[in-house]
């Protein structure tokens, strides 16, 4: 399971958005902002990594072999500076946890974490969701599938960069187990209504809440500071759950 840290030349999410002669090029949902690590991220990271870090290339991951044990294993995609993911894998120890961020900073964020608490139901990817889902998460694997506050990419003209998009809805069906949940939470009503236009109509879910309901934020998610100060502004947050059905 151990796997070698990037460089920052040979980091995937360095490479440029250029495609290859012949290969469509792919809408990406984020921006690669990197910003700086503190020395303890940095230390932290370089600990952590060699046994928590997993490469985007390679064969798709056993899972139980990976966590060395069989348990429930959920996802989240872009999981920022790691404190959500942290919370949940410290007050849920018999689930297992794969967390995906493009940004290096908030990997060593996590890896921070993971030292403090002594979190051992972790593993870390530092790259692309799209191609991770595509090469490493076997089919009909995970549990759920957790998306919280992605970019809302507002402006009209960026709307074609949102995540949840009809055929990223049916990439995850194929990752998820029958009855496996696709959890997101966003803070921007335009995208809590573009969700759920996606999601209802996505063939493969149905909607934990009910046609066309949101959801009251589950006890496993934990409330950040960013939005607990968005409550005291009156700012609105919208959850959606959807589970795949049995085909």
């Amino acid at each position: 399971m151990t796997e070698h840290l990037a460089s920052p030349s040979q980091d995937p999410n360095h490479a440029s958005d250029t495609p290859q002669p012949g290969l469509a090029r792919r809408i990406k949902s984020f921006v690669l902002r990197q910003g700086r690590m503190s020395k303890a991220q940095q230390g932290a990271l370089e600990r952590i990594w060699p046994q928590y870090g997993l490469e985007p290339e390679g064969d798709l991951l056993d899972l139980t072999q990976l966590f060395g044990r069989d348990a429930p294993t959920y996802v989240e995609i872009g999981f920022g500076m790691g404190t959500s993911l942290a919370q949940m894998a410290a007050d849920n120890p018999a689930r297992n946890y794969i967390g995906i961020e493009v940004h290096r900073p908030g990997v060593g964020a996590l890896c921070k974490l993971i030292e403090e608490q002594g979190l051992t139901n972790i593993r870390i990817f530092n790259h692309d969701a799209i191609d991770v889902l595509d090469k490493r998460i076997p089919l009909n694997s995970l549990a759920g599938v957790y998306l919280f506050f992605p970019d809302p990419w507002h402006k009209a003209r960026h709307k074609k960069r949102r995540i949840v998009q009809a055929e990223f809805a049916a990439k995850l069906a194929q990752h998820l187990k029958s009855g496996g949940e696709f959890h997101m939470a966003t803070d921007w009503e335009d995208y809590a209504l573009h969700m759920m236009e996606v999601m209802s109509a996505a063939p493969d879910y149905s909607n934990a809440a009910g046609e066309g309901q949101y959801t009251s934020r589950p006890d496993y998610r934990p409330l950040t500071k960013f939005e607990q100060r968005g409550h005291r502004l009156g700012h609105g947050v919208w959850d959606l759950i959807f589970v795949k059905q049995n085909r």
